[in-house]
C-alpha cells in the first residue's frame, strides 16, 4: 500500500411504450426530497441537507458481479460505515454491471448484482449512477430506463447531470464516448451508441453544457463525477483525451474533487498546479492488478485492493476516508476551502 454499433437490436416496442409510461412516475417518485429541473443542457436533481447543513456520501464503483470478487464483503461494509456516517446518498462511478452491461430492462442481473447485494439498511438511500465502458457494452437505454426504477426506486442512472444540494454540486460527466479507441477499435466489444453518434457532436455539446453549468454554480463546493480516469498509477493510467477536453474545463472553473473508478483501486492524486484532487474509488469487486506506475502530479495514496470512499462536506471542510473490503479505514484527509490542506 502506498502512502458505429447498430448490430445492437433497439428495445422492443412495448418496452419501449413502457418506459415512456413510466417516465411521468419517475418524475413523481423522485419528488419528495428531489426535485428535477434544468441548468444549461444538464438535467438537474436538487438533494437536501442535513439539519445541520451538511452531507456525506459514499462512492463505489466497478462493483456489479452478481456479490462475486468480494463485492458482497465490500457491501456489507458500506453498510456499517453508511449507518455510521448517517449517509444522504452513494454515488456509483460506473461499470455497474459485468462483463457487458444489461441484455435489457428484464435483465436478473440488475437484481443480482445490485438489490441483493446492497442490502444494508444504511445503503437504503437514493444512489446516483454514471455509465462505464462495461455498461456500454449491453442495452444502455436499460440501464437509463424508468423501469429499473420499479424493481428497485434507489437507482437513477442518466448519462450527464448536476446534483445540487446547496453548499455542494456534482457534476456527473458520461466520459466513455470521449474515448476514442472505443469507436475505432472495440477489439470485438459492441458498444451501443444509441444517443451518443456521432461523436464529434456529442462531446462537443456535452463539454459546453458542462462549462457552462459549473460556471453557473454558487456551490462552495464542486465535485465532478466521471467513470474514467483522468489520472492514475493503475493499469489505464491517464485518459488523454479527459486531459485534453475535460481537464481544462476542470481547472478553470475550480472544481475541487474529480472522482471517477475504471481503474479497479483506491487512491488519491493531488494536481501540481490547482487545489484538484483526483479520487478513484474503482475498487467495488475484483482488483488486484498488480500494477504502480509513476503520474506526473503527487500521488497521496494508492491501494491496490477492493472498496471504496466516504466524502463529508460542510460549508468549509471536507472529509475523505478510503477504506478497504473489511472496513479498515486506509487513508483520511481533511481538508478547508482556504487551504486544502491535508491533516
Amino acid at each position: 500500500m502506498y502512502n458505429s454499433s447498430s448490430s445492437k437490436p433497439v428495445l422492443a416496442a412495448s418496452q419501449q411504450q413502457a418506459a415512456m409510461a413510466l417516465l411521468p412516475l419517475l418524475l413523481s417518485m423522485i419528488s419528495s426530497s428531489l426535485f428535477l429541473s434544468s441548468m444549461a443542457e444538464l438535467p438537474r436533481l436538487e438533494h437536501p441537507l442535513k439539519s445541520d447543513g451538511s452531507v456525506s456520501l459514499l462512492v463505489i464503483g466497478d462493483w456489479g458481479r452478481k456479490g462475486a470478487f468480494n463485492q458482497t464483503l465490500v457491501a456489507a461494509q458500506m453498510g456499517r460505515i453508511g449507518e455510521i456516517l448517517d449517509i444522504d446518498f452513494v454515488v456509483s462511478t460506473g461499470d455497474n454491471f459485468y462483463e457487458n452491461g444489461l441484455t435489457g430492462i428484464d435483465d436478473e442481473a440488475f437484481e443480482e448484482s445490485f438489490t441483493n447485494v446492497f442490502t444494508a439498511e444504511s445503503l437504503q438511500k437514493q444512489w446516483y449512477s454514471v455509465l462505464g465502458n462495461h455498461d456500454y457494452r449491453g442495452d444502455v437505454l436499460a440501464q437509463l430506463s424508468p423501469v429499473l426504477r420499479q424493481i428497485d426506486r434507489r437507482w437513477l442512472c442518466l448519462r450527464s447531470f448536476v446534483i445540487n444540494a446547496e453548499i455542494v454540486e456534482f457534476f456527473f460527466v458520461d466520459t466513455t464516448p470521449f474515448v476514442e479507441h472505443y469507436w475505432s477499435k472495440p477489439k470485438g466489444h459492441h458498444y451501443d451508441w444509441r444517443g451518443v453518434a456521432p461523436r464529434e457532436t456529442y462531446i462537443s455539446n456535452l463539454v459546453k453544457d458542462l462549462d457552462l453549468a459549473l460556471k453557473e454554480s454558487t456551490a462552495r463546493w464542486k465535485v465532478v463525477v466521471g467513470h474514467h480516469t483522468i489520472t492514475s498509477a493503475s493499469i489505464h493510467g491517464d485518459t488523454i483525451e479527459l486531459q485534453s477536453l475535460l481537464l481544462p474545463i476542470l481547472k478553470e472553473n475550480g472544481v475541487d474533487f474529480y472522482i471517477n473508478g475504471h481503474d479497479h483501486c483506491l487512491e488519491q492524486i493531488s494536481s501540481n498546479d490547482c487545489p484538484l484532487q483526483f479520487l478513484t474509488s474503482g475498487g467495488g469487486s475484483k482488483a488486484w492488478r498488480g500494477i504502480l506506475n509513476p503520474v506526473s502530479d503527487k500521488l497521496e495514496f494508492f491501494y491496490d485492493g477492493q472498496g471504496f470512499m466516504s466524502l463529508q462536506l460542510t460549508r468549509t471542510q471536507a472529509h475523505v476516508v478510503f477504506y478497504d473490503a473489511f472496513g479498515n479505514a486506509l487513508h483520511k484527509q481533511a481538508m478547508t476551502k482556504q487551504s486544502h490542506s491535508q491533516i
